[in-house]
């Protein structure tokens, strides 16, 4: 990979599944959002910020009925019981909305606050982000979750906070994951070509995306990961060590 380091400004890094088990997503945060958004919108419904996201909410639920989705009914009163009942819809499925991640970032902000959540980070993480920062590497996050929640997650961890370690975040704002102009403006906002950022991750969707915008590609086997298909289309690595490894 040595005329890759050569060329590689900044290194662009996905979340679930690359730095953090998929099974602290779906087992931990999902389901604490879930418990817990009754009581947080009961204490904080009339905050600006969470009355815009129940109103974005109110607008992708008449999208859904556009669409013929058959999302839960929401009363004219837009109750918080209706608010809840299609918070749960989106979450089992697994919806990339911009309105839950936002309203779920809050939550989960008390979560980490009050020492409830701390996020696991693989073993290879931290001593290789740090290496990277060495090398004057810049590291960025692109997810589907909130900057917020990004944000979060990286200052909150079970060994401390290694916020420090994280340049930019990006979210689903820059667009879709698995379409090649968000990659693009995300190498616009680094002030960066394409072709000077490596973008890791465990879904080949989002990679393929990544490639066809110019960038560097890595994919990234984690246990627990789901198999990917096209897989032999990426290279490969199990550890954060691989990535510019030997610079």
């Amino acid at each position: 990979m040595r005329d890759v380091a050569t060329k590689t400004r900044a290194v662009l890094l996905d979340i679930e599944g690359t730095t953090t088990p998929i099974s602290f997503v779906h087992d931990v945060l999902f389901p604490f959002a879930r418990d817990h958004v009754t009581d947080y919108l009961i204490q904080h419904s009339k905050a600006s910020e969470v009355q815009e996201d129940i109103a974005a909410l109110l607008r992708e639920h008449s999208l859904d009925q556009e669409r013929g989705e058959q999302p839960p009914q929401i009363d004219k009163a837009t109750s918080i019981d209706a608010i809840v009942v299609y918070v749960g819809w989106l979450i089992n499925r697994d919806r990339k909305s911009p309105a839950l991640k936002s309203l779920q970032g809050k939550i989960w902000e008390q979560g980490y606050r009050d020492g409830t959540l701390k996020a696991p980070l693989f073993d290879d993480v931290v001593p290789n982000l740090a290496r990277l920062r060495r090398l004057g590497t810049s590291i960025a996050i692109f997810s589907s979750g909130s900057v917020l929640a990004q944000k979060l997650l990286f200052a909150h961890t079970d060994t401390g906070d290694h916020s420090d370690l994280i340049d930019q975040y990006f979210d689903t704002d820059v667009g879709s994951k698995v379409t090649s102009s968000s990659y693009s403006e995300i190498a616009r906002r680094l002030d960066l070509l394409p072709v000077e950022t490596i973008f890791a991750s465990d879904v080949t969707a989002e990679l393929a995306a990544a490639r066809d915008a110019g960038m560097r590609t890595l994919l990234c086997l984690r246990p627990g990961n789901q198999p990917q298909s096209n897989a032999e289309q990426f290279q490969v690595i199990q550890s954060f060590s691989q990535i510019l490894s030997g610079q």
